[in-house]
Formats: C-alpha cells, structure tokens, sequence
C-alpha cells in the first residue's frame, strides 16, 4: 500500500461514520473515469499500450490502494491456471477442468472470507466472481477459435474499470475492443450514419452517456449512505423492530432490501460508465434512433426491479450480465443435443450460481424459497391473467388493479426472500423471518396447495376458455410466452418450476433404468416416484 494513502479516507470515515473501505471504492469507482478517459485516447493501432496501462492501473488498485497483496497473487494464479489449461488439455473435457479449477479455487476464497467475517473490508472474492460444436447462435458470436496472446489475456483479466465488482463480460467482447473491430459499421450501413468521434479514433463519443450513468450511480450511492443509517439489519435484529406493529415490520424489512440494493444499484451503474466511457460498452447502432447504444455491459435496471409485477422480471434486471453467462455457459450447454433443457440443466446451474455467490447459508434459504416463489408466479399469472384481459388479449379497465395488486406481492415478497441474503446466517434469518410471521412461505404454501388442488384445473378450464375465445376471433390469445417462459432458467439459477423438474428428473431416471434394466420387469410410470 501507498505510504499515508488511507489518512484522507480515515479522516472523511471519523466525519460520515463510514467504513474506510467503502469510501476508497466509491474513489476507486470515480478515479476510473478519467483514467478511462485516458485508456479511450491511447493508440488504436498500438493495442499493447492498453494492455499495459490495464495492467499497471489494476495492480495500482489491488495493493497501492487496497494492500492486497495475496489478492494479486489470487488472480494471477486464476489467469494462469485458466490460460495453461486451455493450452495444453485437449478434448471435451477442457472447459469442464478449467471451470472446476476456477469454480473451486473461488469456493476457498470465499469460505478464507466467511471466516474473516469482516463484511465491510474488501477482499479478493468480487474480482474472482468477475473472472469466472453443438452451440446457439449468441456461444457462436461468442466462441474463441484461437487462443489469446498472453499479454491479451492479461488484459482482458485485469480491465480495471470493472476489476473490482464487474460488469463482466466476454472475452471476445475485449478482444474486439482491443482491434476496434467492435466499432465497425454493420454491412450495407450508410457510412454517413457512423456515430461521431475525435480526430482519427474509431470509438465513437461516449463521455454524455458515461457522464448519465456517474450521476446516477453517485445518486444512488448518496441515498444509501443516507437510509442506510434508518434502514439496517441492526435494526431487524432489535427489540424496537420486535415491538412495532406488524405493518411497520414490514415495512422496515422491505426498505432493508431496497436501501441494500442501493449500494448495488450505486456501484454498477458507476462502473458500467467507467466501461462507456473507455468505449468498451458500445453495443452498435440503435435501430431505432441510429444513434449509438451503450447498454452492452449494463448490469442492473433499477426501475426493472423495482416495478417488477413477477418474479422472473424481478430477477431478470438483476445482476443481468451473470444471469447471461449462467444460460449461455451452464444452462444450455450442460443440455445433450436435441433435447430441451430439464432437471439436470437447471440443478447445475442453480449449484453453480449458488457456489459462485458463497456458503453463507443465507444465501441457500433465499434460493430454495426463490425456486418456489418461481413456481407459484408462473402459474399464478398463467392462470388469473386471462381474467383481466380481453378474449383478443387487450388489457380490461380492471387490469390496473391486477398490476398494483401484483406489483405489491411481488415486491413484498422479494424483501422476505432476501433478507437472508443481507442477514447471512440461519440464526438471524430466522429471527427476522418469525418476526414477520413467515407471511411468505404461508403464502406460498397456500398457493401451492392450491396448485395441487383440483381447484387449479377449474380455473384453467376457465383461463382457457377466455383464450379460446379469443383465438376463435382470428385474434392471438394468450400464450405461454406472455409469461415469459422463453426465458426459463435464466435467472440466476433459480429453478423457475421445482414440481415439474422434479419429474423431469423422475422421467431421465426412467429412462436410465430401462436402459439399464432391458427387458426385465420391474417398477415404471408412478411407482418410481413412491
């Protein structure tokens, strides 16, 4: 660490009453604007310049800033590791090794953290989650069909804007930044149309758009230093939060995951302009407009979440660029060819995006409530829906209702099932969850019941029949991708409907057993469920 360099950061920690941590990361955030600024103007066709002032600006940050010394040694071990394995294991089997060897060398860093227990230092885990034939067409664009030059690979390693916490991104993302063959312009494009730049670079102008995003993740930062000392887990966890009425329980365990997803909201959107700025968030020329788009690398929407009316829009603006890498790199290619993806696609990928986030055991009670909350969401809105909508599938005057009634129970919802996420432990989690009256596992017992209940059946017959109607007309009915079922498994390894990919699994043994089994007798259908 730089000699005397924490004394400002302990001087403005005494007056805020702030961890001096935090404060050195909201200047880290801020610093990299204009070292940005810095990186955007060095020589297009000298790429190795970048690379070196990447470099040289992360290792400034991890131990001239930080003091993390053994944080440095980390990653550079995890950029050995992954580069020598995918140049010298050959076969199938070479990105299965490379991701246990990342997935599990991440796994001890974070339980060396858990022990630490000091939740407001910074450590190395956040950069190491940054790190971490048969394909679609997103893993084509996406493919890398040679192997990086080292000083490349460094590079992309150690982007200082996004080092710290993200947004993560691709390889192939930073290597056409590196050649500046992300800035050319599609075929058949008017080259008049090309987005504004300086003197004879090819990344377009982007200090406006990054300028946006520092502001609004400075507003976002500011806010959460002020709620957060009037909304904390300190609160919940007191005798005063024990003896308020119920609806001010609630109300306080829903601002305690709204004021904590400040601090979210307020750091990414700050690195994600650090990204703009740097050029390496442009995401082509918005069809619309023409101008250019610089949402490639955004990692969070905030009004996505915060009027989410269901669950899967609630996670799906959350953490978006890992919720991407979990469909394209486990979901779909855990999936054999020609098959959809089930139980063995979806348990992977909830295991992978749970052991990426830690072993708090809170993080577990919020993933396994969440794959429930999942399944009684999509079936509810399948089924109640159609009764606020039109046979030809146009909103009712009714259907406002629908949509605040929504918007409440989902937003209620999620700051029960969160709150583990914050309180971390199973003790504390409890305690807050008993204070509240388990409303959330009640309710979502109750739905599943009814689930399970002939009841549902009626109400379907019901819904389908609004549908039908409608599709009768010549006019679309509601379908199964109004509930946003093309997106199943995306969302951060969350099980979308554990019932049915219970007997997804039941259905693969099945089969195994018989393949196994040939024509010997034995138990089928229901009796391998028993």
């Amino acid at each position: 660490m730089i000699p005397y360099i924490n004394v400002p950061f302990d001087y403005v920690a005494s007056l805020l009453g702030a961890p001096t941590d935090e404060l050195k990361m909201i200047f880290l955030f801020l610093i990299s604007y204009p070292l940005a600024g810095v990186l955007k103007r060095l020589p297009d066709h000298k790429p190795w310049t970048k690379n070196v002032f990447i470099i040289s600006i992360s290792i400034f940050y991890l131990v001239g800033l930080f003091d993390l010394w053994s944080g440095l040694a980390l990653i550079i071990f995890d950029a050995v590791g992954a580069y020598l394995i995918a140049k010298y294991v050959e076969g199938p089997y070479m990105p299965w090794i490379g991701f246990s060897f990342l997935m599990g060398h991440m796994s001890i860093s974070h339980i060396y953290r858990q022990m630490a227990d000091s939740p407001s230092s910074v450590d190395i885990t956040g950069a190491q989650m940054v790190m971490a034939s048969e394909l679609n067409d997103d893993q084509k664009e996406r493919m890398i069909v040679d192997l990086p030059a080292p000083l490349d690979f460094a590079g992309f390693v150690a982007f200082f804007p996004s080092i710290m916490i993200g947004p993560a991104f691709d390889y192939i993302d930073y290597h056409r930044w590196l050649n500046t063959s992300m800035f050319d312009l599609p075929p058949g494009t008017d080259p008049m149309k090309a987005p504004p730049t300086r003197k004879k670079r090819k990344i377009p102008r982007s200090a406006t758009p990054a300028m946006w995003k520092m502001a609004s993740g400075l507003l976002w930062v500011l806010a959460f230093l002020q709620f957060s000392n009037y909304f904390n887990k300190e609160v919940v966890l007191s005798d005063r939060y024990k003896n308020m009425g119920l609806l001010w329980r609630i109300f306080h365990l829903h601002m305690l995951s709204f004021v904590t997803r400040m601090k979210y909201y307020g750091a990414w959107s700050l690195t994600d302009g650090a990204c703009t700025l740097s050029g390496i968030g442009y995401k082509g020329l918005d069809p619309k407009t023409g101008k250019p788009n610089w949402d490639r690398l955004v990692n969070i929407r905030p009004a996505g979440v915060e009027f989410a009316q269901n669950s899967h829009a609630y996670l799906g603006n959350w953490n978006m660029n890992t919720n991407h890498w979990l469909r394209n790199y486990m979901y779909l290619r855990v999936t054999p060819k020609g098959k959809k993806p089930g139980f063995r696609a979806s348990m992977a990928t909830f295991v992978t995006s749970a052991f990426w986030h830690g072993f708090y055991p809170g993080y577990y009670l919020t993933f396994v409530l969440a794959s429930f909350i999942q399944n009684v969401a999509k079936n509810s809105r399948r089924l109640l829906r159609p009764f606020f909508m039109t046979p030809d599938n146009k909103p009712l005057p009714r259907k406002r209702y629908y949509d605040l009634l929504t918007w409440l129970v989902t937003q209620l919802t999620f700051s029960f099932c969160t709150a583990p996420f914050i309180l971390l432990t199973i003790h504390d989690s409890m305690l807050v969850w008993s204070r509240v009256y388990f409303y959330c596992p009640v309710g979502v017992a109750l739905c599943s019941l009814f689930l399970a209940s002939p009841g549902k059946a009626w109400l379907a017959r019901k819904a389908g029949a609004r549908s039908a109607r409608g599709a009768q007309g010549g006019k679309p009915g509601l379908g199964r991708t109004d509930s946003m079922d093309s997106l199943r498994g995306t969302t951060l390894g969350v099980p979308s409907e554990p019932g049915r990919e219970f007997d997804e699994l039941v259905e693969e043994i099945m089969v195994e057993v018989k393949m196994r089994r040939g024509s010997r007798a034995g138990p089928e259908g229901v009796e391998l469920m028993i």
